[in-house]
């Protein structure tokens, strides 16, 4: 009984630190495009692990398919954080 508690302690610490452990995941970012300079704010659903490292790797590469390229991941977030982002990203709000 002790360690089945002393386990579940120890696998509730750390998984205390993931934002989107049970839940989705998502990142906004800036990107950019060349000739003529587009610059646009954006919302992506993330599809691996919930980390600004990971999501600078996906984001990157979701994006670098339509011509875009990644300027910086500002944040990674749970579904809580989507409503106040929408208006400011606009057309990108989950485009990609």
């Amino acid at each position: 009984m002790k360690n089945a508690l002393a386990l579940s302690a120890l696998l509730l610490t750390l998984f205390a630190g993931f934002p989107a452990a049970a839940g989705e995941c998502y990142a906004d970012y800036k990107a950019k495009r060349d000739a003529p300079l587009q610059l646009h704010y954006g919302v992506m659903q993330l599809n691996d692990s919930c980390t600004k490292a990971a999501a600078r790797s996906e984001v990157a590469t979701r994006l670098q398919r339509s011509g875009w390229t990644l300027l910086n991941v500002l944040s990674v977030f749970d579904e809580s954080g989507l409503s106040e982002r929408k208006a400011s990203a606009g057309k990108f709000y989950l485009r990609f």
